[in-house]
Parts: structure tokens; C-alpha cells; sequence
């Protein structure tokens, strides 16, 4: 190696240095900016109801009180947290398996119309869902499910579909056709191909729109204030609503009733967030 080459190596590795210091400064501030909130929300959750005016809310609870959590599961907590469970999987279950019976023919197949109905897929991204809250009562009310937590399934699975399929479909297109084209010279028709090649393939781009539907619905609110009205069919979104009317002052029980809500989307993220990284890559890698 002469002096020339040392010297562009040297400069070479000085920017990676650098390079790298940036990004570990900045995801370190980002993890702060994320975190802090969240040890905020816990440690103030372990208060009595007027003890963050009197010691500071950023100071440890001296002493930790532990009633707060059991209040909140006397008060049906549970309840509530089983109808979203409930709901929020039905839904991602029917949406994914619409949406991969829907991208496998965008994305693997040529066909008249195509484009054309891919195009209409991707268009109804831009409809603002909350428009439709009226047309959807009046539907959902002549088809009596008003006030039935089942009434959610349609709106949570049609507004998610456009996204999903649009992804996935994405996604698809990044799997080898060779390795289809191999499968069919075996004999393996599309059927197949499509559930045990395609499919088994395709398990990081699910997982990845399961968790981003799957927060969007454990969050919305509307919908299910909207068509939901008597307290043994509402789902969590609402009975925060509800705390907080009930509790508006004692604030540590507000937040202990966030802690408990947030908890499962964190525990999902952790547990799957490889396949959500996989899948988020692979469909942005087709060009």
C-alpha cells in the first residue's frame, strides 16, 4: 500500500468514524426522546393522587403506591382489554388473508386490468376515513349491528386493506420468480405455489403490516365511540375515555390505566420487531 492509498484509507475510515457517531448520537437522543415518556408515565403511575404537586413528577415515589393498578382491574379493566384483544385479532386475521389473496395475483400474475385495479387500490388510500363515519352508522344501524362490538370489523378491515395490500404486494414482488418457476416444472400448480411457497415467504411482510394495523386499531377511537354505546360491548380506546372522565383529577391512575394500554403494542414490537425490520426493507428494496 503506498502513501497515497494509506492516506484515502485513513480519510476513509476518519468519515465512517464520524458517520457512525452521528448515527449512534442521534438513535441514542431518539431512544431518550421515546423512553423518557414512557419510565415518566410508570413511575408516576406508582403515586397517591395529589403527590405529584407535592414531591415533583420527577422524583422517585416516595412511598410507592400500589393501589392504583388493583383499582383499575376492579373497575373492568379487563373487560374491556379482552373485547379490544378480541377485535383487534379478528380483524388482522380476515385483513391479512384478503390482502395476500389480493397482492399474490398483482404482484406474481399479468392480466387485463391490472394496473387499473392497483391503481384503484392504491387511490382509496387518499379517502380520509373519518368521512365515512356517517354513511357507516346509518349502514351499520340498518343492518343492526349498532352497539354490537362486530360492527368494528367492517371499518377496521376495509380501511386497513388499501395499505396492506399495496405493501405486501410490494413485497411480493421481491421474491424470486425462479423460485415459483421451479415449483411449477415439479407440477406445482398456483394454488400451491401460492401456500407453500409464496405465503411461507411472505411471513415478514404479514407480521410487519400486522403490527402497523395492528396498533392503528388498538388506538381508533372513533369508530368504535361512534357505534359503540353501552359499556359491555366498549373496547379500551374508550374506557380511557371513560377514566378520565371519571378520574380527570387523580392523574397517577390516569397513568397507570395509559401503562397497562400501551404494554401489549410494546411487548408485540419487541417480540416481532425482526420480521417488522425484514419486511419494512424488503419492500422498499423494489425499485
Amino acid at each position: 500500500m503506498n502513501n497515497n492509498q494509506e492516506i484515502n484509507y485513513r480519510k476513509q475510515k476518519t468519515k465512517s468514524r464520524i458517520a457512525w457517531g452521528f448515527a449512534y448520537f442521534f438513535a441514542i437522543l431518539w431512544l431518550l426522546v421515546a423512553l423518557i415518556p414512557f419510565i415518566f408515565m410508570i413511575f408516576n403511575s406508582f403515586r397517591k393522587q395529589f403527590d405529584m404537586l407535592t414531591q415533583g413528577v420527577f422524583h422517585m415515589p416516595d412511598p410507592w403506591y400500589f393501589d392504583n393498578y388493583p383499582h383499575i382491574v376492579e373497575n373492568g379493566f379487563f373487560g374491556y382489554f379482552g373485547r379490544s384483544v378480541f377485535i383487534v385479532a379478528l380483524s388482522l386475521v380476515i385483513m391479512l388473508i384478503i390482502a395476500a389473496f389480493a397482492a399474490y395475483p398483482l404482484s406474481r400474475m399479468k392480466f387485463k386490468l391490472r394496473n387499473l385495479i392497483y391503481a384503484g387500490i392504491v387511490a382509496c388510500m387518499s379517502i380520509p376515513m373519518h368521512v365515512t363515519l356517517i354513511p357507516i352508522f346509518k349502514m351499520t344501524n340498518d343492518m343492526h349491528l349498532r352497539d354490537k362490538l362486530i360492527s368494528l370489523l367492517g371499518p377496521y378491515v376495509t380501511f386497513a386493506l388499501p395499505m396492506s395490500v399495496f405493501i405486501l404486494t410490494a413485497f411480493m414482488m421481491t421474491i424470486p420468480k425462479e423460485v415459483e418457476e421451479s415449483a411449477e416444472i415439479d407440477g406445482c400448480n398456483k394454488y400451491n405455489n401460492f401456500f407453500k411457497i409464496i405465503l411461507p415467504l411472505s411471513k415478514s411482510g404479514l407480521s410487519t403490516l400486522a403490527i402497523y394495523n395492528g396498533v392503528s386499531m388498538w388506538n381508533e377511537f372513533a369508530f368504535a365511540n361512534t357505534l359503540l354505546t353501552s359499556a359491555s360491548q366498549k373496547t379500551l380506546p374508550l374506557a380511557l375515555g371513560q377514566f378520565k372522565g371519571e378520574h380527570s383529577a387523580d392523574m397517577p391512575l390516569m397513568l397507570a390505566v395509559l401503562v397497562l394500554s400501551a404494554l401489549p403494542m410494546i411487548i408485540l414490537f419487541i417480540i416481532f420487531q425482526d420480521k417488522l425490520v425484514k419486511g419494512m426493507m424488503a419492500g422498499a428494496v423494489k425499485g
